[in-house]
Parts: C-alpha cells; sequence; structure tokens
C-alpha cells in the first residue's frame, strides 16, 4: 500500500462511512481498491468498529456502481453542493 498522508486517511475513512460514496469514487481520488480500504479500516478503526462498518458495507448497492441500480449516475444533487474533482474542491 502506498504512503497515505494522516489527512487523507480520515478522508478516506469518513467517505468509506458514508453510504452513498462508492468504493470506485475511492479509488479514482486516492488509488486505493476496495481491498485495499478494507485493509485501511482494519488498520485504523477499532476490532468493533471496523466489525460494524463491514456490517454496513458488505453485499450494500450503493457501495459499488456496478451493483447499484442508478447506471446512469444522476443521483440529486443539490445545487448548492460543489464540484469536486480529484479531491479538491472547485
Amino acid at each position: 500500500m502506498k504512503i497515505i498522508e494522516p489527512a487523507e486517511i480520515d478522508r478516506i475513512i469518513e467517505m468509506a462511512w458514508e453510504d452513498r460514496t462508492p468504493f470506485d469514487v475511492i479509488e479514482f481520488q486516492f488509488g486505493l481498491t476496495p481491498g485495499e480500504v478494507i485493509e485501511l479500516m482494519r488498520r485504523e478503526l477499532k476490532p468493533a468498529s471496523f466489525r460494524r462498518w463491514r456490517k454496513r458495507t458488505d453485499g450494500r448497492t450503493t457501495k459499488h456502481q456496478v451493483l447499484s441500480s442508478d447506471k446512469t449516475g444522476t443521483r440529486f444533487k443539490s445545487s448548492r453542493q460543489r464540484s469536486i474533482s480529484s479531491n479538491r474542491v472547485t
């Protein structure tokens, strides 16, 4: 696994906990595969928190774009929400 800054680790954990953020987005922004995200979460979280997270994400269609029913990518987005490009707010 590549070296990741502490601030990036916090952001990855935050994104991994979010229900609507697919692993594909984390891979695009940080270059971590879903397996590497799982390893990071196992290393950084307490054991009980990791088990709770795995239970939440296991099989969740919103975490895997391939399984998602929204194939068009046209989920609702607020007009006030800033666009994010390569993890930089524009």
